[in-house]
């Protein structure tokens, strides 16, 4: 075995997947869920992050799920027994560190040759030379997260009033860097709903990233004892189903945002496709689902299984279609949105 590191960090649903633990999963996790180990706590700080370097938060914890680390070898021998009979893919979050890197890519190689499955990878940012290594050595799809959907929000939650290391600009940079060696539709970036932006400027990025090639995953804002945002809200279910709905229609090319209408509180009030049709193009209920790499569900990584789900893990019932639709058209056609 090559000289990869000896601990990684696996979700608890899919270390169950893999054998790795005993548990009831209510809905089990379609991609393989894995992340960098380091001693210490990652050097960003983002205001959200039980990682983050100045959190008193669990560093077995990312958002709510939790992240023990096993023997990598262990892990390994999961991913080639279980095969391609439960997972559709392996994901490996990396969190930063000296040397981040380096482990990164011994990893990459040992598990290219234990599963055939399509890799992703989310990584801070790093030049074009390593996006070109990355792939060589498998990666499918590579993730630069933004999190936040303006400069000044960025800033706020994992820039310099944090005393964070990175910069909008910088995230920017390295996002158009992975599209010019992976390719259009093939880079991924995060948007965390409710950190305090607008619907207005969420969609606005949405399309912006889209434009460009950049496929938008959306996450729910999600407070975790022991961070600095541990006190701050979730988001309105409300707004983040506006989001969910114009996210899914962009990503079609069934609507821009320059064709939504926004009311005086920046609410989407209209997503420029009329009613009739807006329910057709909801009627299968993809839009209330996990959005991401294909494959990628992360059950329960924003809510509790009893709910309510920001992120449906799994394809919905028709009577929970019937639900969501029927709130949304309740919620867009009527004087502004709340």
């Amino acid at each position: 075995m090559r000289d990869v590191p000896e601990l990684v960090r696996v979700s608890i649903g899919t270390a169950a997947i893999l054998g790795l633990e005993e548990r009831w999963l209510s809905a089990e996790p379609s991609t393989a869920y894995l992340m960098t180990y380091t001693e210490g706590r990652c050097t960003a700080n983002c205001a959200f992050c039980p990682q983050a370097r100045d959190s008193t938060a669990s560093r077995d914890l990312l958002s709510r799920v939790l992240w023990p680390p096993y023997k990598t070898e262990e892990v390994l021998k999961g991913l080639r027994k279980t095969g391609s009979k439960r997972l559709r893919r392996v994901c490996l979050q990396v969190i930063n560190y000296p040397g981040f890197l380096d482990d990164v890519m011994e990893l990459l190689g040992a598990i290219r040759e234990a599963t055939t499955h399509p890799i992703s990878l989310d990584t801070p940012p790093i030049g074009v030379k390593a996006l070109r290594k990355l792939q060589e050595l498998g990666v499918e799809r590579v993730c630069i997260p933004l999190d936040a959907a303006t400069p000044k929000l960025f800033e706020d939650v994992k820039g310099g009033a944090v005393g964070g290391p990175y910069t909008w600009r910088g995230q920017m940079k390295t996002l158009e860097r992975a599209i010019k060696v992976f390719g259009e539709g093939r880079v991924t970036t995060h948007l965390i709903i409710g950190l305090g932006e607008t619907e207005r400027e969420a969609v606005r990025l949405i399309q912006k990233l889209h434009d460009k090639g950049v496929t938008t995953a959306l996450f729910a804002f999600t407070p975790i004892p022991g961070t600095r945002l541990e006190r701050h809200p979730p988001p309105p279910l409300g707004v983040y189903r506006r989001i969910q709905v114009a996210r899914h229609l962009i990503a079609r090319g069934l609507t821009r945002f320059e064709e939504m209408a926004f009311n005086e509180r920046s609410e989407i009030i209209d997503f420029g496709v009329k009613p009739e049709r807006l329910k057709e193009l909801l009627s299968n209920g993809e839009a209330f689902q996990t959005s991401g790499c294909p494959g990628c569900n992360r059950p329960y990584y924003n809510e509790r299984p009893r709910g309510p789900l920001y992120n449906y893990p799994r394809p919905l019932r028709r009577d929970e279609i019937d639900k969501e639709v029927g709130a949304i058209l309740r919620m867009i056609w009527r004087d502004g949105a709340s």
